[in-house]
């Protein structure tokens, strides 16, 4: 912990807060989409990326490997002519499902609050702007 400009011990801290690691690997709309893919089992590629709304194939690899090597997917290939590849969550994957879907629902009963809100510091910010500039 580091001392903050007031002399007080700083208890948020990017590199020592476990939860802010997680963030780093979770925070990502793409990873959140892709768990929400694989939440009900196994899916080839093919169909993830026919689920998943405007993702490319670059960003669907992309956010697949970074699960993969963060132990929250893994990929089986079986070797067929083309080789079939599915991905799975792993356990460690799974124990993320919970808070995930608690984050989704939150965002369905709330998220109208934050475009009020933001409709509301528009109007707010945009008069004040105009009001400076005249």
């Amino acid at each position: 912990m580091t001392s903050s400009p007031k002399g007080k011990q700083s208890d948020i801290s990017l590199a020592v807060c476990g939860y802010s690691r997680v963030l780093e690997i979770i925070s990502n709309k793409w990873t959140a989409l892709v768990i929400y893919a694989l939440e009900n089992g196994s899916i080839r590629y093919g169909e993830m990326e026919r689920r998943i709304e405007g993702i490319s194939k670059k960003m669907l690899t992309q956010t697949v490997r970074k699960l993969e090597w963060n132990g929250l997917v893994q990929r089986h290939i079986t070797p067929t002519v083309p080789p079939t590849v599915e991905y799975t969550l792993t356990p460690l994957g799974e124990s993320l499902l919970q808070p995930m879907r608690e984050l989704r629902q939150w965002g369905r009963e709330n998220y109208w609050h934050v475009e009020a809100a933001r409709a509301n510091y528009d109007l707010t910010y945009c008069k004040e702007s105009q009001s400076l500039t005249n």
